[in-house]
């Protein structure tokens, strides 16, 4: 793209200003990295996802060419697919595609609250899961310089991109291709860790990145549902935080740059049961915390949307263990239908008539733990009520 950066100066000063507006952007430092830094050189092309004529949802392809509009478009708070699985994609006509997702510019405001939380200050070393478009390097490299900015990424493609486009916004971070659940290549501590990928359990290689203080930022997938936490990491490498008052999650890590992981189920068992409930589908759907504390309740397990053959939608919950449970989305009696070794839904019950109990608690007030031996709980701040989960990753 060959716009001067003067020309998107307003654009981007609009956006810091509205991300402060929004509480987003809460300290100068990044007021000022959000209105230098340039998102449209990170962000040259990018797909919307639109109804074709048959009516099909398909990815349109956008690309920058300049124009105010365009420029407008990139500094919308919104997030924008950059790049979706080769393996899945399919051109269905000359801007649009069908495909799973596999890279995105975040949620600027997202960003803003993650990097606010990261409570980076000045000779900071920080290292980024996740280089991405490189958007992020970019801000963190304005803020405390790109000497102490050490971002990777699995796909080596992305990596070359990011470092040219880098590059052209006037940056020179360190780079590096790699797994970053393995740790960075070069070794050494941090004293932040950010994450832009979802892990099921905090690295051990993360821990042996940290020094006691370092600070680790990322989003955790319990499966149902799971969210970001801030972590503490002390002299013992035990990482203790809570879930992060910011809400937002990322697309999984993955174990190489052609890998998008998907859960594999067995078969589910042939008969079903149908029964009153006291949990909606649509509750579970308004209540963040609830579905958080769901992953609590039944690690291991999924939540899904299901289409029956009449075009029914429903929610359903699904164990490795072959065990399901169905909610009707569409109103009309609560009812749930289940089948499997065991009745999964009687779990989401007990979860709903504990999160009633305890008075309908946020998800920051949840602690997390990931002990030096790979164990890993969480735990309800006010009365300590635990839960233990997956171990290392």
């Amino acid at each position: 793209m060959n716009d001067s950066p003067d020309r998107a100066r307003p654009h981007r000063k609009v956006l810091a200003d509205q991300l402060t507006a929004a509480g987003a952007i809460r300290t100068r430092p990044w007021v000022d990295a959000f209105a230098d830094v340039p998102r449209h050189l990170f962000v040259p092309r990018w797909y919307e996802q639109e109804a074709d004529a048959r009516g099909i949802t398909v990815w349109c392809e956008r690309q920058a060419t300049g124009t105010d509009a365009d420029l407008a478009a990139v500094y919308r708070d919104q997030t924008l697919v950059t790049a979706l699985d080769p393996a899945t994609a399919e051109q269905v006509d000359e801007t649009a595609w069908t495909g799973i997702p596999t890279s995105s510019s975040t949620l600027p405001s997202l960003m803003a609250r993650m990097l606010e939380d990261l409570a980076v200050e000045d000779g900071h070393r920080v290292l980024e899961i996740g280089t991405g478009t490189g958007y992020n390097a970019a801000l963190l490299s304005h803020r405390i310089g790109e000497h102490l900015v050490h971002s990777m990424d699995i796909d080596p493609a992305l990596v070359g991109t990011a470092r040219q486009r880098l590059a052209e916004a006037g940056f020179v971070p360190q780079l590096a291709v790699g797994d970053g659940s393995h740790g960075h290549p070069a070794g050494g501590t941090f004293d932040r860790i950010i994450a832009t990928c979802s892990v099921p359990a905090v690295p051990d290689a993360w821990l042996d990145h940290s020094k006691p203080g370092t600070l680790v930022l990322t989003d955790l997938n319990l499966g149902i549902e799971g969210g970001l936490v801030t972590l503490r990491v002390d002299g013992s490498r035990r990482a203790v935080g809570h879930f992060a008052a910011t809400c937002g999650r990322f697309m999984a890590a993955r174990t190489d740059a052609t890998s998008y992981p998907a859960p594999q189920w067995p078969d589910r068992a042939p008969t079903a049961d149908t029964r009153p409930t006291t949990v909606t589908a649509a509750d579970i759907r308004a209540n963040y915390p609830l579905g958080l504390l769901l992953a609590f309740h039944l690690p291991g397990a999924q939540l899904v949307h299901h289409i029956d053959e009449a075009g029914a939608m429903a929610l359903q919950l699904q164990h490795p263990d072959g065990s399901w449970a169905r909610a009707p989305l569409a109103d009309g009696p609560a009812t749930v239908t289940h089948g499997g070794v065991r009745d999964l839904w009687q779990q989401v019950e007990a979860a709903w008539q504990w999160w009633n109990d305890a008075g309908r608690p946020s998800q920051d007030r949840f602690g997390y733990a990931r002990e030096p031996d790979g164990r890993a709980y969480a735990w309800h701040i006010p009365d300590g009520t635990r839960w233990d989960l997956p171990a290392r990753a």
